[in-house]
């Protein structure tokens, strides 16, 4: 069951895809943050702080595999 709240709008913000004004709006889902733009789909979610914490800087590449 998908647990899904109220959806505001936040005024001033700008979509980072299709740069429309006042087209963002936040919810929480299954208690993630999330934003969707309204206008071009454009979608985005808050990792919890958990997750960010446990992720390195230097972890982008988990290894190259050179067979021989």
């Amino acid at each position: 069951m998908v647990n899904k709240t109220k959806k505001r709008f936040v005024a001033g913000a700008t979509c980072p895809k299709c740069r429309a004004l006042d087209t963002i709006m936040l919810y929480f889902e299954n208690n993630v943050e999330k934003l969707e733009c309204v206008q071009c789909g454009y979608s985005e979610s808050q990792t919890e702080k958990s997750v960010t914490q446990a992720t390195r800087a230097s972890e982008s590449v988990i290894g190259v595999f050179k067979p021989e």
